[in-house]
């Protein structure tokens, strides 16, 4: 620009005629100034360096597409949200702020000239007036020092600031100016910028904010720290200038609302949108520690994560339902992509459901219960113990433990018999499990749960053989991961929540053949083969490919659904944080119906497909001795087939007996082949001991009559009658019992004597306020499903 064009304007006729001659003085001091002094214009940045060099104080959480996840603030000596792009400010708020701080700032070159002279002249006289500040003006300040803040200035600032606006005016166009102005003004205590201002003490973004709001906004410029009295009266005055007078209603005690919002640490990517990944956000801020402003991409797929979150919500809240409440209010999902094990989805907790929303129950250690038994078994395949055909006797069990005995029990409280290895997993019986895990050892199949990356800190002796039910705890994460290498042909390796470079093929290892996986696979997605425990219309019978496995924990305290597709292993857990147990929640009914919904809303255009057959198994026709189970074509490691499977010679019937652990001490053999009346079961000053972890309502005594017994004869206990049929499951009872058999007469024939221990009566809160008085058992056998 040349010199006489910078006089022509300084030159420009003022519209008001009072003092022109102190006016005239001031602007020829000012141009004087201004073409003296061309270097200043060197200290004044481009407007795109302002904008590329801005820093918000937090980091930002992006999904795997770049949609903002979640801000998690770093900065806390100053709070600044994300550059606000002028045509994303609402209209209300851009009048506040040229209403309030500059009322000519589209017709000025920088310097209100008409205001400094009244300013000037004012001071002379001691006149108190408005300052002479300009927007452009206040904007050369915070970009000569990002922390200078509003306050008296000298003259020679106040020309020095007045040159470099004429500069700026010079360099950037209006929209620029006033666009950064609203970005680096500070507000209130340690808000810098209007985003930050919009989203702590209004909740919403800056293009939502209305008239009322803009006038609030626009006051605390001038008056930050004021209080909200004082703040309300000017805003009041704004909106007066903006023509809104009627908007000044009960305007001091909104002021007054706004002040008391909390300002959040941890926020949401915009007010509308819920936090969807505040858990996964600190986890990847422990590991990687990013920066201020930093923007980290995630392998989240932010759909899915919606999907997901607002599942597990509406689920629980259905588990919940005043009618029928089930005392479970935490939950958490994992989805990872078979391949290349990338987090698709990460739902840390329930959210508002929880009162430990902060804990992140994707990494919280529980007790894994059944869901460890496909790797039990693939382990057994893999060893050539076991085949799927091979039988197993589901009948009372007990095994030397050091404190005692170990009893395990199945969870729906009886016995099958003998079944095969397909319906033992597929159904998910307790007592095959432990038998299989005596052949396997625990201390080897620890082994093998540690290398698929599942975080035992015992070995497999502390656990003993519990761990074939899950006594173990887990994380959701390194379970799921677990089954994903079951996805994989047995090849575990670790997942990815960040994007980044693939991971070294090192990292990967082999735990289990591709044959045995393939095997297991095919019991897991077999709706057949878990009729026994789950009917055939479950949760867990997709209409597409699936292999998935439910758990539940001791006293049902953890629910766990796992299991993988052709593309995806997804994991569920839902219980209570606080280790509180659930009310009648099993895995089929609390986790399995989010994880259906879940793997439905991945499959709904992709097909899932079952895999290939590797080349080491074979398919033979199986026919079961006895007709022990129906004849069917099954899998087997090459070499392992049978097309007969039948039992031992010695083999005897497998013993049906109830849940509840029996412990026999001598006393009369029973009798048979005997037309006297005689009680098979219990003998006598048998000791029954009663399951803690079991609703009292599901255990069961069995009475039976030995063989060749008289049908005419009937049941009698502690002198009530019982019925007349062969055998009865009696509810058991605390305390000393005499169980009788009695003929035609009404003669006792036979009795025993048997003990009911380890309970006592306890007051049971039930929903509502009532009482029940129930008993409260002592043994411990797992129940995990």
């Amino acid at each position: 620009m040349r010199a006489s064009t910078k006089a022509m304007n300084c030159d420009a006729p003022l519209a008001r005629r009072g003092f022109v001659a102190f006016v005239r003085i001031v602007r020829i001091v000012l141009c004087i100034l201004w073409v003296g002094e061309p270097l200043a214009a060197h200290a004044l940045p481009t407007f795109d360096d302002v904008r590329t060099q801005w820093r918000s104080s937090d980091w930002l959480l992006l999904s795997r597409d770049g949609v903002p996840l979640q801000r998690t603030r770093i900065d806390r000596t100053e709070r600044r949200g994300d550059w606000v792009a002028l045509a994303d400010v609402s209209p209300a708020l851009r009048e506040a702020i040229v209403v309030s701080e500059d009322k000519r700032f589209y017709e000025h070159s920088g310097v209100d000239w008409r205001g400094a002279a009244a300013a000037a002249w004012a001071n002379l006289w001691n006149t108190r007036t408005r300052g002479a500040s300009t927007v452009t003006m206040q904007l050369t300040g915070l970009l000569n020092d990002d922390r200078e803040r509003s306050g008296q200035r000298s003259i020679a600032q106040k020309a020095n600031q007045a040159v470099s606006a004429l500069w700026l005016e010079h360099a950037w166009r209006k929209d620029q100016i006033l666009e950064a102005y609203l970005n680096l003004v500070p507000f209130r205590g340690e808000t810098i910028g209007l985003s930050a201002l919009s989203i702590t003490l209004f909740g919403k973004a800056p293009s939502g904010l209305d008239e009322r709001e803009a006038a609030i906004a626009a006051a605390l410029i001038r008056a930050p720290n004021a209080s909200y009295a004082k703040v309300g009266e000017r805003a009041c005055r704004i909106l007066r200038d903006m023509q809104a007078p009627e908007r000044c209603a009960r305007l001091a005690a909104f002021v007054q609302l706004a002040f008391a919002r909390p300002a959040p640490v941890l926020l949401s990517v915009s007010p509308d949108a819920p936090i969807l990944a505040p858990h996964l956000a600190r986890r990847i801020a422990s590991e990687t520690h990013p920066v201020a402003g930093a923007r980290v991409t995630s392998t989240l797929d932010a759909k899915l994560q919606r999907f997901a979150s607002d599942t597990l919500t509406r689920t629980l809240v259905e588990l919940n339902a005043p009618a029928h409440p089930r005392n479970v209010h935490d939950g958490a999902i994992v989805v990872l992509d078979n391949a290349t094990g990338e987090v698709l989805a990460w739902v840390g907790s329930s959210g508002a459901l929880s009162d430990a929303r902060d804990v992140d129950a994707v990494l919280a250690r529980r007790q894994a219960g059944s869901t460890l038994k496909p790797f039990l078994y693939a382990q057994a395949i893999d060893e050539r113990r076991l085949t799927t055909a091979s039988l197993l006797d589901d009948a009372p069990l007990d095994l030397p433990a050091g404190g005692g005995l170990y009893i395990p029990q199945n969870y729906d409280k009886d016995f099958k018999g003998w079944v095969s290895v397909r319906t033992a997993l597929g159904s998910s019986l307790n007592v095959p499990a432990v038998r299989t895990l005596v052949m396997l050892t625990p201390h080897r199949f620890a082994k093998t749960l540690t290398a698929l990356g599942l975080p035992l800190d015992q070995s497999g002796d502390y656990y003993g053989y519990s761990l074939a039910l899950g006594s173990a705890d887990v994380t959701l994460l390194s379970l799921t991961n677990a089954y994903r290498a079951l996805a994989n042909g047995g090849v575990a390796a670790p997942t990815v929540d960040v994007v980044r470079r693939p991971l070294s093929p090192a990292a990967q290892q082999r735990v289990f053949s591709s044959d045995a996986s393939y095997i297991i696979a095919t019991v897991l997605s077999d709706n057949n083969a878990r009729t026994r425990t789950f009917g055939f219309d479950s949760p867990l019978a997709t209409r597409f490919f699936s292999a998935v496995k439910t758990g539940t924990s001791k006293d049902m305290r953890d629910n766990w659904t796992v299991g993988y597709t052709s593309r995806y292993t997804v994991g569920v857990w839902v219980g209570n944080a606080d280790g509180q147990p659930m009310w009648d929640v099993s895995g089929v009914t609390g986790a399995a119906p989010i994880w259906a919904a879940v793997v439905g809303y991945l499959h709904r255009r992709v097909p899932s497909v079952a895999p290939r057959a590797p080349a080491g198994v074979v398919q033979t026709r199986v026919t079961f001795d006895g007709n022990i189970e129906p004849a069917r074509n099954e899998w087997f490691v090459s070499g392992t087939q049978t097309p007969i499977v039948g039992l031992a010679a010695n083999a005897g019937p497998a013993d049906r007996a109830p849940a509840v652990s029996r412990v026999t001490t001598p006393g009369r053999a029973m009798s048979s082949a005997n037309a006297a009346p005689r009680i098979a079961s219990p003998t006598d000053g048998t000791l029954f001991a009663l399951d803690p972890d079991i609703p009292a309502a599901r255990q069961r005594i069995v009475f039976e009559r030995a063989s060749g017994s008289s049908s005419r004869s009937r049941w009698r206990l502690d002198g009530k009658p019982l019925g007349g049929d062969e055998r009865v499951l009696w509810l058991p009872w605390p305390g000393r019992h005499v169980l009788e058999l009695v003929d035609a007469d009404g003669m006792s024939a036979d009795s025993v004597h048997f003990d009911v221990r380890g309970a006592t009566a306890r007051e049971t809160a039930l929903p509502g306020g009532t009482k029940s008085d129930t008993p409260h058992h002592g043994v411990t056998p797992s129940n995990a499903r």
